[in-house]
């Protein structure tokens, strides 16, 4: 395991609502490293300032939080395992398509007479406002 992938996880487990600490992700990537790799601060401390460089982190005072773009493409890899499904249906709608053909020529129907009629409702329908008074303006007195 990489020691992005680490930090990631470390951040993941450790569910801080303000973000973990750079000394607190240090304690659980050791505590869950395998016992044949050694640990390596300056690898650990490079991969958390790539991290914070290329957007998957965000860090506020010395926490470090996932950030919302990089919630986003992970939630976005674990979808496309679910649509692999759907791409298996989308077959039978090419079935579909010939039918539309056979049923593409039909008969132009006489447009109805309904103009005269309308007509009637809009000259029924005109209603004039009354006009409204306009108040006059009080002269004030100048001493």
């Amino acid at each position: 395991m990489s020691y992005k992938a680490g930090i990631v996880s470390a951040i993941t487990e450790l569910k801080d609502r303000t973000g973990s600490s750079s000394i607190a992700i240090k304690k659980h990537m050791q505590a869950n490293m395998s016992a044949d790799k050694k640990w390596l601060n300056g690898m650990f401390l490079n991969a958390l300032k790539k991290a914070v460089a290329d957007g998957d982190l965000v860090q506020n005072k010395n926490s470090y939080k996932l950030s919302p773009e990089f919630k986003k493409k992970a939630a976005a890899a674990l979808k496309p395992k679910k649509k692999a499904a759907p791409k298996k249906k989308a077959a039978p709608k090419k079935k579909a398509a010939p039918k539309k053909k056979k049923s593409a020529p039909k008969k132009k129907t006489a447009p109805k007479k309904k103009k005269a009629a309308s007509s009637k409702k809009k000259s029924a329908t005109k209603k004039v406002a009354p006009k409204k008074k306009t108040a006059t303006k009080k002269k004030s007195a100048t001493k």
